[in-house]
């Protein structure tokens, strides 16, 4: 039903304007005094809010859950609600049967608590009704590996606790520490008897850990199903017979590290990979374009049926249409660069810089080589990874989207490897390319020794574009720029300022991730720019769906537990 559908994101904006709220309240006292009237009234006839971050926390994950329309964030807000429902006719039950004059407050403090009982009515049965809209698994098991979760964390709370209370007790009995700190481990859940108690700051760290413990639970109940990034040999066959001549990154959907999913007639296929709760698309969806939008929908109804947020990075225009009408928004992400071989050519002024680096590198004595894979011997093929390994200068191997991530395969035998040689024979740098059709290249890796001649990339370059069709091949993909446009058009004379600011942010964040060197090493070839594309569910979802590209990509690296403790290990 069209109504009932928009429920799950009504309630999360709602709870996230409560998550909001709390969390300025909390931070900012003036305002929290100036606003105690309005926070009094919400609490008070509307719905439970409190100045406190804890609170706020959960209530933004549970508003986070509720807009993936996951079914265990449902079963949690129809429990609170429950208990709210019992509460309330408890308090009216009291109310009404105590003497007349005894209940502090009275007639109001009894419309209070029937108008609270009406919305919790009225919430429980809207729950209901939308019932069906909440269908997004979590992990198996979760709710185990919650209460195992917040049990393992409130005893360790409890740990830390005793002893800070035994040291600062301030004006507490000692016989009573220990059921204070057990009370307030667990959310003053237990009656302590007495006035004592320890410094505030005791107080308050204890129950910021009480509160951090709650929130990893929740995040533990909530968090979504895992999907093992296999792809498995029948898949993998599967998908390469759906490879046509279209899409320069068709071959790199044969990526272990993914999973692919196929329209119900087989004709097409999507190929992802679940990237924190992401479920993150490489390209266009492989096989016949008529299938593609089966295929979408094939893959969108996974993503929801598990909570994932569904994105696609790297889709070409006719990519891009298709993600658009599976109903996904389209950003531009940057442009391919994409060699025509049979108009490229050294001469000309405009190539004098890269002709100029090819002349340096043959006179310094440097020779070219170029096989199919299928053509080196295994122990060639064992060298060249070996070199590929020494010569990478990052920790991770990166790449998803544009990159297979493999060397040395037997199924890979018709990838190209261009090798440059200095005088003495020994390798210095090697370029290798995966097919794209029958007669196409696309860059997969590019590696080089750091003494070596500087230039050399030009030179193997515009060789293998001369040895081009004696291969067979008449187009060459290279590197991918992102935001290409942004650089070109934020230099040029009269650029506007939001343009030349969007630029300068660039050149900052190119320190890191040489988002600017990757556009000039292929602008100088003077290449066709074919756009690329992002495709994404909500605006909202931006900044998740770019931190989970970010780590597909192997350009952001979350730190994990066994990595910190081997850190400054070699």
């Amino acid at each position: 039903m069209p109504g009932r559908s928009r429920v799950p994101r009504i309630l999360s904006i709602f709870l996230t304007v409560l998550a909001v709220y709390s969390t300025v309240i909390a931070l900012i006292p003036p305002l929290r005094r100036l606003l105690s009237g309005l926070t009094g009234f919400v609490d008070s006839w509307l719905f439970p809010i409190a100045p406190n971050l804890a609170y706020a926390a959960f209530t933004a994950l549970l508003a986070g859950a509720l807009a993936r329309r996951k079914r265990v964030a449902w079963q949690v807000v129809v429990i609170v609600l429950g208990i709210s429902l019992v509460l309330s006719v408890a308090g009216i039950l009291v109310q009404v049967s105590a003497p007349r004059g005894t209940v502090a407050g009275g007639a109001l403090v009894l419309a209070e608590t029937v108008f609270s009982l009406v919305v919790v009515v009225l919430l429980l049965a809207l729950m209901v009704w939308s019932r069906p809209e909440f269908y997004a698994r979590v992990q198996p098991a979760s709710g185990r590996k919650a209460a195992l979760t917040l049990a393992g964390l409130l005893l360790v709370v409890f740990v830390i606790a005793y002893p800070l209370v035994t040291a600062f007790d301030g004006t507490m009995p000692p016989h009573l520490r220990t059921l204070w700190t057990l009370s307030h481990t667990l959310g003053g859940v237990i009656d302590v008897p007495g006035q004592g108690h320890p410094p505030t700051w005791v107080s308050f760290l204890i129950g910021l850990m009480s509160a951090s413990a709650l929130i990893i639970s929740f995040a533990v109940l909530f968090r979504s199903q895992r999907a093992k990034a296999v792809l498995a040999d029948e898949d993998e066959e599967r998908v390469r017979r759906l490879m046509g001549e279209r899409d320069s990154l068709a071959y790199f959907a044969t990526r272990r590290d993914r999973s692919v999913i196929f329209s119900p007639s087989g004709k097409a296929a999507v190929s992802y990979r679940v990237v924190n709760g992401v479920s993150l698309a490489g390209g266009d969806p492989v096989g016949d374009p008529e299938a593609w939008d089966h295929a979408i929908r094939a893959w969108t109804d996974q993503a929801a049926a598990y909570g994932w947020t569904p994105a696609a990075i790297g889709a070409s225009e006719d990519g891009a249409r298709a993600y658009q009408r599976g109903g996904l928004k389209v950003l531009e992400l940057g442009d391919e660069a994409v060699i025509d071989v049979r108009s490229f050519t050294l001469s000309g002024r405009e190539m004098r810089g890269v002709r100029q680096a090819v002349n340096r590198v043959e006179r310094a004595g440097y020779t070219l080589r170029i096989r199919r894979h299928a053509d080196l011997s295994p122990d060639e093929m064992r060298a060249i990874i070996d070199r590929a390994e020494a010569w990478r200068d990052t920790e991770t191997e990166r790449g998803f989207s544009m990159a297979l991530g493999r060397l040395g395969d037997p199924r890979d035998g018709q990838c190209v490897l261009v090798e440059a040689l200095r005088a003495d024979g020994d390798e210095a740098a090697l370029l290798s390319f995966v097919p794209w059709g029958s007669t196409c290249l696309s860059l997969d890796l590019m590696r080089r020794d750091r003494s070596a001649e500087n230039g050399l990339m030009e030179f193997m370059v515009a060789g293998l574009v001369a040895a081009a069709p004696g291969l067979g091949v008449d187009r060459v993909s290279l590197n991918f720029a992102v935001f290409r446009s942004a650089f070109e058009e934020g230099a040029r004379i009269g650029a506007g300022p939001v343009i030349r600011a969007w630029r300068k942010l660039l050149l900052f964040l190119s320190r890191w991730w040489q988002l600017e060197s990757l556009y000039r090493a292929n602008v100088k070839y003077h290449p066709e720019w074919v756009p690329r594309f992002l495709a994404y569910g909500d605006t909202r979802d931006l900044v998740k769906v770019g931190i989970a590209s970010a780590v597909a990509e192997g350009f952001l690296r979350p730190p994990s537990l066994p990595q910190l403790l081997r850190r400054g290990q070699p």
